[in-house]
């Protein structure tokens, strides 16, 4: 044990050096990071979705027509930010991409309300942003229930019936929905630790794979194990050290933007997040290990690698729900420990679950570390025989 510890510190005195007399890693561990969070940060500061523009075309411009139009644009997603003549001018506006609905309000609208008689208001919507869409569609559909209920109420009312009962023959049954975790519907409070984390296992990736492929690139391979005493585990661990360090350090930034600079809110344990957060970093530095051992190639690996990272986003579930895709694909899923620690991050950060909650995500996140160590042997000749180095 002893020589293994002497081992270690002197690769990772070594390392030490190659990290101030590279720039590369100065920029992958520090600068990227920090300024990919700051992105985000400011990309997310609005939070919640607001002040959409959309169209209206009121052919009737009655009293009425102009309080429901005023209805709508009171609405947290909805601005009417055109008063359009007819529908191809909506089209057009829409085509251009300046808004993302049309409203029509028939003409006479106002006479078939007085009369007693049914109308109808159009609602066009681009149906190019799903999320977008569906927030402002159920934005205008509220402003239109709540406009009729209080036109049936007045109704109701001038027949003899109180506001309370003309309410309850409006609405025999009423619907209350309850958001519990996140009832803003601010999008910072899961994109925000989405993406940033996203960014930091990228940049993991990138370090990692390139202070092992540099190695063979300048045919310094052997010189780093032997400087390990010949081991490999020694070797790689003082190698990884500084790396691993550094990024926790950064992760700690993150964890700072997310919680205090966007207002996330922390309703579970920090201390789970913070483990979850090491071990997501040190499982993907071990695949990391992995890839330039099998492919013992830099320029290849560095493209294997954000290739695999860029696709965990896309199996995370954030944007379509695991529990919605074709069962193949979720079992593709499970092949990213990325997965698993958002799973960690929004119960610990959104929903307040207890601790022992997170357990299964932290060991699943763990088997990442200690599989990809089966490539060692492999890295270990690719160390040791010339022929794999030198390769771009």
């Amino acid at each position: 044990m002893p020589g293994f510890l002497r081992n270690t510190g002197a690769v990772l005195r070594r390392e030490m050096v190659r990290l101030t007399h590279q720039p590369m890693y100065f920029s992958l561990m520090l600068v990227l990071p920090v300024v990919s969070f700051a992105f985000f940060a400011l990309l997310f500061n609005q939070g919640a979705i607001r002040n959409i523009p959309i169209a209206v075309l009121d052919e009737d411009n009655t009293t009425l027509s102009r309080k429901v139009v005023q209805m709508i644009d009171d609405t947290p997603t909805a601005l009417v930010a055109y008063g359009i003549q007819d529908m191809d001018e909506g089209e057009r506006l829409m085509r251009e991409g300046r808004i993302m609905a049309i409203i029509q309000v028939p003409a006479f609208f106002e006479k078939n309300i007085l009369s007693n008689s049914q109308t109808h208001i159009e609602n066009y919507v681009t149906g190019t942003n799903i999320t977008v869409n569906g927030l402002l569609s159920k934005d205008i559909q509220t402003a239109v229930t709540t406009f009729t209920a209080g036109i049936q109420i007045q109704l109701l009312t001038k027949q003899g019936l109180t506001e309370r009962q003309a309410m309850a023959q409006l609405m025999p049954v009423r619907f209350d929905k309850h958001v519990l975790f996140n009832p803003h519907i601010n999008y910072g409070y899961y994109l925000s630790p989405s993406f940033m984390p996203m960014m930091l296992l990228i940049f993991a990736v990138m370090t990692t794979v390139f202070a092992i492929g540099t190695e063979l690139k300048h045919r310094t391979a052997r010189e780093w194990l032997l400087t390990g005493g010949d081991s490999m585990t020694a070797s790689l661990l003082g190698k990884l050290l500084p790396i691993t360090a550094g990024l926790f350090m950064i992760s700690l930034v993150m964890l700072v933007i997310i919680f205090k600079i966007v207002g996330t809110p922390l309703n579970g344990s920090l201390t789970v997040i913070l483990v979850g957060t090491l071990l997501f970093l040190l499982s993907y530095q071990s695949l990391s290990v992995m890839i330039v051992a099998l492919l013992a190639n830099l320029r290849l690996s560095l493209s294997i690698g954000g290739g695999y990272s860029v696709l965990a986003f896309t199996f995370s579930g954030l944007t379509f729900p695991i529990m919605a895709m074709w069962e193949p694909m979720r079992w593709v899923s499970r092949i990213f420990p990325f997965t698993y620690y958002t799973d960690i991050f929004v119960d610990q950060m959104l929903r307040g679950a207890p601790a022992v909650y997170s357990l299964p995500d932290l060991g699943y996140i763990a088997l990442f570390i200690v599989l990809p160590l089966l490539a060692l042997p492999r890295l270990r000749r690719v160390c040791t025989e010339e022929k794999f180095w030198g390769r771009l």
